[in-house]
């Protein structure tokens, strides 16, 4: 009993409101998009490969009783970002909730990363951010206040425990969190006194596709988990009920915040018995 009321009271979170999920027929973008849906918000998916698994996601979200879609764009490129949102606001009639969480790695030594694998990372992960929630600001001063929720408007950008904690091998995509970091902290200055939040979620290490060898074997497992106090590893859906919470009215006084959920790996645990 106490689970259903548990779950009756998150599906009323976010009753009324659209949001949009950049990265989302996949790992923790699929679990935001799902977890938002069940809170009660109408979803538009996003994703730039990959149809049929978009639309399984799309069809999870339907399935649970919310509306959902999917678009298909790259974040990188400034015209099918705006070509989104466009489609996105004549689809549902606004935006409430931005999750910008497209990202992938090109990982190398540094001494051999390439030009290619840089800025590939760099126009995703950082630029990608960028556009996104440039057209989510431009949609929430558009159309003004909602009575669907206290901001007008949440942005919610996708770092990691990177944006902290360097990361040999992966330079450009530790520098791309790292500049996360600063553009949510600078775009939540400039945006707080028109009342839009805008704040991150770092996560740690987390159950995805883009990871699988950091734990699919009991050595590789054993291993990641000297690096995680918490002494398990994190679940996409650890990450969609932290966005939930940063995308509702309960954290109306949360502006600039980088929640990090990692298990405690930015408490460096190496030094836990005195370094």
């Amino acid at each position: 009993m106490p689970d259903q009321e548990a779950r009756a009271q998150r599906a009323k979170l976010l009753d009324g409101q659209i949001a949009l999920v950049t990265g989302a027929n996949s790992g923790i973008g699929e679990a935001v998009a799902q977890g938002l849906g069940a809170a009660g918000a109408r979803v538009a998916v996003n994703y730039v490969v990959g149809d049929e698994a978009a639309q399984k996601v799309v069809q999870a979200i339907r399935d649970g009783g919310s509306e959902a879609e999917a678009f298909k764009a790259d974040v990188a490129d400034e015209a099918q970002v705006q070509a989104m949102f466009k489609a996105v606001v004549e689809r549902f009639g606004t935006l409430d909730i931005l999750v910008a969480n497209a990202g992938l790695q090109r990982d190398s030594a540094f001494l051999q990363m390439t030009l290619q694998q840089w800025q590939t990372v760099m126009s995703v992960n950082l630029t990608g951010q960028f556009l996104c929630a440039r057209e989510a600001v431009r949609e929430f001063v558009r159309r003004g206040p909602r009575d669907v929720s206290k901001a007008l408007g949440k942005i919610i950008q996708m770092s990691s425990v990177h944006q902290e904690i360097p990361w040999g091998g992966h330079a450009n995509y530790a520098a791309s969190k790292g500049g996360i970091k600063l553009l949510m902290e600078s775009l939540a200055q400039e945006l707080a006194p028109r009342k839009i939040r805008v704040n991150a979620i770092a996560p740690g290490a987390i159950r995805t596709p883009i990871n699988t060898d950091a734990w699919s074997t009991p050595e590789a497992y054993k291993a990641l988990m000297t690096l995680v106090p918490y002494g398990r590893i994190g679940e996409p859906e650890d990450i969609a009920q932290a966005a939930v919470w940063l995308a509702s009215d309960l954290s109306d006084y949360v502006v600039g915040a980088t929640l990090f959920v990692d298990g405690g790996m930015t408490l460096f645990p190496g030094f836990a018995t005195g370094g």
